[in-house]
């Protein structure tokens, strides 16, 4: 009763503040949006030599976004995948797995939620401009963990003046809420953002709240399928611009959530009901600057401290029991320069310093092979040179030099071009392509920390002797724009792992428990390949429609056995159309996603069914202050097999639910 009176209570809110206007905004097109991952230097989209894919601000209001699992989720070939004993998921790029993607907030790296990988699940979608994507090995720009690719957040500045916005929505599993009743609302959201300032200063306060009662299809039994959660974000941001050549911003960020799951053990002839309460806290403070300092030398620098605390608790009926208790933190200060030299280069150069720590324990005893602390640093310095020899080529070629404490000196160098075949008013094409090395340090977890599931039958071990896994990524592709609003592009990928750390069982660890439980640990196998193609287009015919498609083919290899890699679909497509209704201001958007069956064990040959997932989207824009919106989330209702345990297609069924959106000010 109290959801219901909260959501209420929330659409009466945004109805009494509401004050019709006429009038609509006009928007970018997507080709003309801006990019600076890829090359460090903002350009237009249709004309940066790194193959770039961007989640429009656009986009995220259309489609609902709560959080950037949500936001990510129709990225051609990008994969989501469930964190294993988590409510959350994880991002993999071209086959490769999500402990080698970054994740970035305005060029900041994150720390990993699990140890390995960051959960996206948890990073709401607040004061966001775009997300841009870059796939391959992108070292040479972002340091260690680049072998898959960075996902970037770039966050808005606060405005000027004194506005702010107001979104809640709440929607039902119908009958697989985990309350039995089909009409409640299973989850709910709300989302607010006041900022304001002068001149000089501007300040802006976010937060947001997320809640889901978990996904159930048979509410009558202990086992939970979708685990219930609790997730509030709140940050703050305040910018500084003392001059037109000098912007400093500082921001604070903190995040909270609580989950809880439920599922069963079984051992032999029992079967016994087991849960786990989790709770997560990430703060995070960040300072940067952007300075002109004549003669076209431009500086930026960056500082960021982020603490993380994952504590688990786990249960039965005989009492609690793995009391789990861990804490990671990352330190980084990264600083460049850049300056035009002649008419045809652009150099740039920088310095990232990093440290991070691990400490976990369960039940008062360390799982970090005896020591209460693990940490580790590193130095690096990159350069990179952008020229244009030619009006239609451009050459960019970069390094990375990196000194670890642990593992002493890597370097890492890139290489990317472009060339424009026909470059008119009305008609682009293009050829493109790139090479760069890749290189990624064991994590903490990897070499340190000892995974104890015993009561599900396996143990996961860290080891001390991994090394450094290296790569090389091969990027080759061409595409076609007519006015700036019709596009066509396919890209050709290869990338060479050489020491992929993957898990593996110990035979001889496990004989010698002598309880049934399986010891894996962590290893370096000899080399692992990724390849395949990916294709994209769209059109934009006019501010109202937009059609979209996508295509990735995608084969892997493990060169030590000469299987498939696991868990790597060979097909991915996806296609997109947003368009207008009857009313004015009412529009809808459809989003429909195709995965290909994928190996579980490629060994064995057991493999995970193929499904197509469409969510469907209403759009009511009464003025431009007053939004309401719905929608069908996986409208098809695809869902896997849980009595299957090799059926991996989506957790949660259908989802229809219904909101309001306010705004007020500039």
């Amino acid at each position: 009763m109290f959801r219901l009176r909260f959501i209420l209570s929330s659409v009466a809110c945004c109805l009494l503040l509401a004050h019709p206007q006429s009038g609509f905004a006009g928007e970018a097109g997507y080709l003309d949006e801006l990019v600076v991952t890829g090359t460090r230097m903002e350009r237009q989209l249709l004309d940066t030599p790194v193959r770039t894919e961007v989640v429009t601000a656009r986009e995220l209001e259309k489609s609902h976004a709560r959080n950037l699992k949500e936001a990510l989720i129709n990225v051609p070939g990008l994969q989501l995948r469930e964190i294993h004993g988590k409510p959350g998921y994880e991002v993999w790029l071209q086959g490769v797995e999500a402990d080698r993607v970054l994740i970035l907030i305005d060029g900041m790296p994150m720390t990993a939620t699990t140890g390995s990988s960051v959960d996206v699940s948890q990073l709401a979608v607040l004061d966001i401009e775009r997300i841009e994507v870059v796939k391959g090995a992108v070292s040479a720009q972002y340091g260690s963990s680049g072998i898959g690719g960075v996902v970037n957040i770039i966050t808005r500045a606060p405005k000027t003046g004194l506005s702010g916005s107001f979104s809640t929505d709440a929607g039902s599993y119908g009958d697989q809420n985990p309350s039995g009743e089909s009409l409640e609302p299973a989850r709910y959201s709300a989302r607010a953002s006041v900022q304001g300032g002068a001149e000089q200063f501007a300040l802006r306060l976010s937060a947001s709240q997320q809640h889901s009662d978990g996904v159930d299809p048979e509410p009558e039994t202990w086992a939970r399928p979708g685990d219930e959660y609790d997730r509030t974000d709140l940050t703050a941001r305040l910018d500084w611009n003392p001059s037109e050549d000098h912007r400093l911003t500082a921001s604070v960020a903190r995040f909270e959530e609580e989950s809880g799951s439920r599922f069963v053990a079984r051992k032999p002839p029992f079967v016994i009901r087991q849960g786990k309460d989790e709770d997560v806290y990430r703060t995070r403070v960040g300072v940067s600057g952007d300075h002109g300092l004549g003669a076209g030398l431009q500086a930026g620098w960056s500082a960021v401290h982020e603490v993380l605390e994952d504590n688990t608790l786990k249960y039965s009926a005989q009492g609690s029991f793995d009391d789990r208790q861990a804490e990671s933190t990352l330190s980084r200060v990264s600083g460049h320069l850049g300056r035009s030299v002649g008419a045809s280069h652009h150099l740039m150069g920088g310095v990232d310093l990093q440290r991070e720590t691990l400490e976990q324990s369960v039940d008062g005893v360390s799982e970090l092979g005896g020591a209460n602390e693990r940490d580790r640093d590193s130095r690096e310095l990159w350069l990179q040179d952008t020229w244009m020899p030619l009006s239609s080529f451009e050459l960019v070629t970069g390094v990375r030099v990196q000194h670890d404490s642990d593992f002493g000196g890597h370097t890492a160098p890139k290489v990317n071009a472009r060339y424009d075949l026909v470059q008119t008013p009305e008609l682009t094409a293009f050829v493109r392509g790139g090479v760069g090395a890749g290189y990624r340090v064991p994590n903490l977890k990897e070499r340190h920390f000892t995974f104890d599931h015993s009561q599900l039958g396996y143990v996961v071990k860290g080891f001390t002797d991994l090394k450094p896994e290296e790569s090389v990524s091969y990027q080759l592709g061409a595409g076609v724009s007519w006015n700036r609003n019709v596009w066509l592009e396919a890209n050709a990928y290869l990338n060479d792992i050489e020491q992929l750390i993957q898990t593996a069982e110990d035979p001889e660890a496990t004989s010698e428990r002598n309880d049934g439980v399986m010891v894996f640990r962590y290893e370096n196998i000899a080399e692992a390949r990724t390849f395949g193609l990916e294709a994209t287009a769209g059109w934009e015919p006019d501010e109202h429609w937009r059609l979209t498609a996508g295509y990735t083919l995608t084969r892997t290899e493990n060169r030590q056995t000469g299987n498939d890699l696991n868990r790597r679909p060979a097909h991915q497509a996806s296609f997109g159309v947003d368009g207008p209704l009857v009313l004015p201001g009412l529009s809808w958007t459809a989003r429909v996603r195709y995965q290909s069956k994928e190996f579980v064990d490629a060994a064995s040959g057991s493999e995970s069914p193929a499904f197509t997932a469409i969510d469907l989207k209403l759009n009511y824009q009464l003025n431009d202050q007053l939004r309401l919106f719905a929608g069908a989330d996986n409208a098809t209702d695809e869902q896997r097999d849980f009595s299957d345990a090799d059926d991996f297609r989506p957790v949660a069924g259908r989802f229809i639910y219904a909101g309001v959106s306010l705004a007020f000010g500039n």
